[in-house]
């Protein structure tokens, strides 16, 4: 005869319990739920990110707006001073808002003296228009730099604190542990990040900078060039 088996209902719910915990997803997480677990030293990291992203932008218009010169300006102000109407050529440079139409004004002003002091008037000119667009830059660079230094001090102040805790508690359970070191190294990925972000904007930026550096030296090439042809 077959004997059956009886075993407890109790015994029966903790073996499904426990298959459909082995079985069952891990829980997902969101990323704006794992950027607060990074404590309160996301703040900081937050405002230069914002910081950042203004500069930014901030320069990028600037720059863009100084690198915007018309293709047939060098081309008017050599008409008119080989026609000798300089009056009409300070009139256009004076309207025209960029870099280059205030360098070229320099020179305007100087006409009559001699070459090379017309060529260092236009130089120091041309050195502060570069002043104007770099200003500010140096925010981003800092960015740059102490971003991941934000990052990697909320990650010590985490795992500190964690060890604390575990030294407090007596709980050293590998879930507390690998669970306190991840959330803590959210800082680490968010300060390397906007580091990131802003080395790269800030080199961005100074390329487009040596852009409109060199059609300014291009641009004052042209107009010694111009002073040297004989006029009607």
């Amino acid at each position: 005869m077959f004997h059956i088996l009886q075993v407890p209902a109790s015994t029966i719910v903790d073996t499904l319990h426990k298959a459909v915990a082995v079985t069952a997803p891990p829980e997902k997480i969101s990323m704006w739920d794992l950027l607060q677990k990074g404590g309160w030293i996301m703040y900081p990291l937050y405002l230069l990110l914002v910081i950042a992203v203004f500069v930014f932008f901030e320069r990028l218009l600037a720059i863009r707006k100084a690198s915007n010169i018309d293709g047939n300006f060098m081309n008017i102000i050599r008409d008119h001073i080989i026609t000798g109407n300089v009056t009409a050529a300070r009139s256009l440079a004076k309207n025209t808002n960029n870099p280059v139409a205030r360098m070229i004004d320099k020179g305007l002003q100087r006409i009559g003296k001699p070459i090379d002091a017309i060529e260092k008037s236009m130089e120091n000119v041309g050195k502060l228009e570069m002043y104007k667009m770099e200003r500010n830059l140096n925010i981003l660079s800092l960015v740059a730099g102490i971003a991941p230094m934000f990052g990697f001090l909320g990650t010590i102040v985490g795992m500190v604190q964690l060890f604390y805790g575990i030294a407090s508690t007596g709980e050293y359970t590998l879930n507390t542990i690998a669970g306190g070191i991840y959330t803590k190294m959210v800082t680490s990925a968010t300060g390397l990040i906007i580091g990131l972000i802003a080395y790269v904007g800030h080199n961005f930026l100074t390329t487009q900078i040596d852009k409109t550096a060199n059609k300014m030296e291009a641009a004052s090439a042209e107009f010694i060039d111009i002073l040297q042809e004989p006029t009607k």
